[in-house]
């Protein structure tokens, strides 16, 4: 393998726009790659596109009377079929819907290809993530699947055994469905709580479908839970898992509306966190998957403070260059911010939280934080059926 990092972009995906006032702003993704520049981490990757994805790769995941349904609606947003959940409040349609959606597909099915073949060690695209979108229909911002098609790409390709860690505030519902009844891919999600937020699914009795049990894992964290409890919880469950599951492919999926500034959610996560957690899934995929590291955007609603920041670390993780917390904000960038928002940009790289400490899950269990009871469903849930002590 190379080693070299790939960063999967094309100026076109900004055109996934849902219109004034939807919370997915693609203000978000011109923001991050814009820092991504400033910073100069573009310098330590291979920035290339990819192809949009067409029906036959679409097909791996989404059935084709929902891709028609798409490219209708894409044709006329006046057409669209709220029965495929087009054309609702979570996903209006717009001119040029199916295109778009396809492009962000094709550089995430690009990323898994690269990565397979060995072009490249480690593959971004924080343009993908888009965990919600079912075979059959659009949800929650999501129209096509990226992060499925990724895997089953990979599948395709003939990977036995993927890896898929989701760490966005919303339960990974699209990408669990798909793979439901698939013991080739184990996907592991923490989220908040279901009682909590959308989509209400991920339970730690959600454990997989007939002849793949074990291989759905959900940690349904409690509305506030902060940093500590946050990275309690993914080094309580997913090192685990990925060590006896020997994945070949990690793909993980990092939105950043875990964070306490985050509009649609409920969790108390910083910056400095998410950095933690990113350079950690990094550090498990070269643990577990020969360094074989897919890593997509997701969710993340704050799209000025948060989202450029929190992705533009994780470049600068894959890339192997990773940002000190403490630097500053490049000024070019924050006038660029200013000038696309009216609002004032940040001024570091961390929210001020570095290095964030928490209480590894062999330290003790605390039988009345509510925390640790979530934890410990997910391992009495999942662990047993993995031959695994809860």
């Amino acid at each position: 393998m190379s080693g070299r990092a790939q960063m999967m972009w094309d100026e076109a995906v900004t055109g996934y726009d849902f219109g004034r006032g939807h919370p997915m702003d693609p203000v978000r993704l011109k923001l991050t790659r814009r820092l991504v520049a400033a910073l100069e981490l573009d310098r330590a990757v291979t920035v290339g596109g990819g192809r949009t994805a067409g029906d036959s790769t679409l097909r791996l995941v989404h059935r084709q009377d929902y891709i028609e349904a798409v490219r209708a609606a894409s044709a006329d947003p006046d057409a669209a079929d709220p029965a495929y959940g087009l054309g609702t409040e979570d996903d209006p349609a717009f001119r040029g819907m199916h295109e778009v959606s396809a492009l962000i597909a094709g550089l995430s099915v690009g990323a898994a290809e690269s990565v397979w073949r060995g072009d490249a060690l480690h593959a971004v695209n924080f343009a993908g993530g888009l965990h919600h979108a079912m075979p059959g229909a659009a949800s929650g911002f999501c129209v096509y699947n990226d992060a499925a098609l990724a895997i089953a790409r990979l599948l395709e390709l003939g990977a036995e055994r993927v890896a898929y860690v989701d760490v966005d505030v919303h339960h990974g519902d699209g990408v669990q469905t798909v793979f439901w009844d698939d013991p080739r891919v184990l996907t592991i999600s923490l989220h908040e709580h279901p009682r909590t937020l959308f989509p209400q699914t991920g339970w730690p009795t959600e454990t997989g479908g007939p002849g793949a049990e074990g291989t759905a894992v959900n940690v349904a964290l409690p509305a506030g839970t902060g940093d500590a409890g946050w990275l309690r919880a993914f080094h309580s469950v997913v090192p685990e898992l990925l060590e006896e599951f020997r994945p070949q492919v990690l793909v993980t999926q990092h939105g950043a509306d875990t964070h306490f500034e985050d509009p649609l959610a409920h969790l108390a996560v910083s910056l400095d966190a998410q950095h933690a957690v990113q350079a950690a899934c990094h550090g498990l995929a070269h643990a577990h998957a020969e360094g074989r590291w897919i890593a997509l955007g997701g969710g993340g609603y704050e799209v000025v403070d948060v989202v450029p920041r929190s992705w533009a670390h994780l470049v600068a993780v894959a890339a192997g260059r990773p940002v000190p917390p403490e630097t500053l904000v490049p000024e070019g960038w924050r006038q660029e911010v200013y000038a696309l928002t009216r609002q004032a940009g940040p001024r570091r790289m961390t929210d001020g939280r570095w290095p964030v400490t928490f209480r590894e899950w062999a330290d003790g269990y605390d039988p009345a934080d509510r925390l640790d009871q979530a934890i410990l469903a997910t391992r009495k849930a999942v662990f047993p059926l993995r031959g695994l002590m809860p």
